[in-house]
């Protein structure tokens, strides 16, 4: 069965008083293919509140316990469409990025997820190209044929080096997956550990190699601090190698990820 634009729906993770919220409601508003869009959050407060009145957006508000792998989960139930993109908080999207989704999984057979490529907005500024992006890129180039979108050796392989899907790209094909996708306890890397359970899974990786979202990197961010807050993700990085690798192994990738990852900060 075919998916349409009833067929999706754009779930937005907010989190306190983020001064970039309306700038990514505003990019779901311009598709040129509109479908649903809901919000949802932890920390219920009038800026959130506001903008939801002011879009005409469904607030639901998470009375369970607190963490982004919970509220992840959260939003991804609330969203009663066979799709979802959790959007977050403080990215943007392209106004063509439905209509890029619903054409890649409409052409394929059994997919999982949708996912694209991004560029960075660092104060604002668009950034197409710096290190981080490239070796991303790389990583990810093997996915450009369409006939690998269904090798799980192609995407483990390419998981096993680091994660390079941004999880704000992500559509979800509900009803080709789990009832629930995060599983709480990482505070970073939630979303590679996700990658590496689906990996697993018959079905597709659908990639677009187009740039559909804007990542926005500042201090307050959730990479920025798990990179700066001690050892937090170095210790979750490490782990997720350990899933691929032996242990020296690991040790050695570790070597290379850390100085990658230097660049997901404000200097």
């Amino acid at each position: 069965m075919e998916f349409g634009p009833k067929d999706h729906t754009f779930a937005i993770c907010a989190y306190k008083e983020s001064p970039f919220l309306q700038d990514c409601i505003e990019s779901l508003k311009k598709q040129t293919i509109p479908t649903n869009i809901i919000m949802t959050t932890a920390t219920e407060n009038e800026h959130i509140r506001n903008l939801a009145d002011k879009y005409q957006i469904p607030l639901y508000v998470n009375p369970g316990p607190s963490g982004i792998a919970n509220d992840w989960n959260f939003a991804y139930h609330q969203a009663k469409t066979r799709l979802v993109t959790l959007a977050h908080q403080d990215d943007m999207y392209r106004s063509n990025y439905v209509e890029k989704m619903l054409f890649g999984i409409n052409h394929a057979r059994y997919p999982l997820i949708f996912f694209t490529d991004y560029n960075e907005l660092r104060s604002s500024k668009d950034v197409s190209s710096n290190k981080l992006l490239k070796i991303k890129r790389l990583m990810l180039f093997p996915l450009r044929i369409k006939a690998f979108h269904k090798s799980r050796f192609i995407r483990r392989r390419i998981l096993s080096l680091g994660n390079p899907i941004s999880c704000p790209s992500v559509t979800y094909i509900k009803e080709h997956l789990p009832p629930s996708i995060f599983i709480p306890g990482f505070k970073s890397n939630i979303d590679w550990q996700a990658w590496e359970l689906l990996s697993r899974k018959k079905g597709e990786f659908v990639y677009e190699k187009l740039p559909l979202t804007w990542h926005r990197i500042h201090l307050d961010s959730e990479t920025s601090a798990s990179i700066n807050n001690g050892n937090i993700r170095a210790r979750e990085d490490y782990e997720m190698f350990l899933r691929f690798w032996p242990k020296w192994i690991a040790a050695i990738l570790m070597c290379f990820y850390i100085k990658g990852e230097e660049s997901n900060t404000i200097e």
